[in-house]
């Protein structure tokens, strides 16, 4: 083998690795722009994790009643299904600047929920594996009250147990 050769062979084992290293970077960029362009959809009343671009400050969403995002710890965002519908998000670094800007779109939930109509009347359940009260936009006042309360009176006695052992 040639000193030519081998060199020739050295640059190209110096050079493949890179490109594979660009392409990665690339399809990853592509990948976040392609998120980004097409937006998000996440289910409603179930959360999804996002990766955000480095050096966010702020997280703008233009309805709060459709989805609900919080910043996490090393850049991870939790966005959160509030009812259904389509918002979109902001994310600002600390001067204003925009870094992102994507359509989020809340979809009903739609496995294993029956609604049972009553007249006009509606109420809706989950059933997996049995069926229990659920609330959704558009059940009667009565039963949403009802099942909203029943969930706030858990909710309460759960938080009380737990500053009940909570260490002193």
């Amino acid at each position: 083998m040639t000193a030519k050769l081998r060199s020739r062979l050295f640059a190209a084992a110096l050079v493949l690795p890179a490109l594979s290293i660009a392409a990665f970077a690339t399809d990853r960029t592509r990948e976040s722009v392609e998120l980004v362009s097409q937006g998000v959809t996440v289910t409603m009343d179930q959360a999804r994790i996002m990766r955000l671009p480095g050096r966010v400050a702020t997280i703008v969403i233009g309805n709060p009643l459709i989805a609900d995002a919080t910043v996490q710890a090393g850049g991870l965002m939790v966005l959160t299904g509030k009812a259904i519908g389509s918002t979109n998000l902001i994310a600002l670094d600390a001067r204003g600047e925009q870094l992102m800007s994507m359509q989020i779109r809340v979809r009903p939930q739609t496995d294993s929920v029956v609604q049972v109509y009553r007249g006009t009347d509606r109420e809706t359940y989950s059933c997996s594996p049995i069926c229990e009260r659920s609330m959704a936009v558009g059940d009667s006042k009565e039963f949403f009250d009802t099942a909203l309360g029943q969930v706030r009176s858990r909710d309460g006695a759960a938080s009380a147990r737990g500053t009940a052992n909570a260490p002193r």
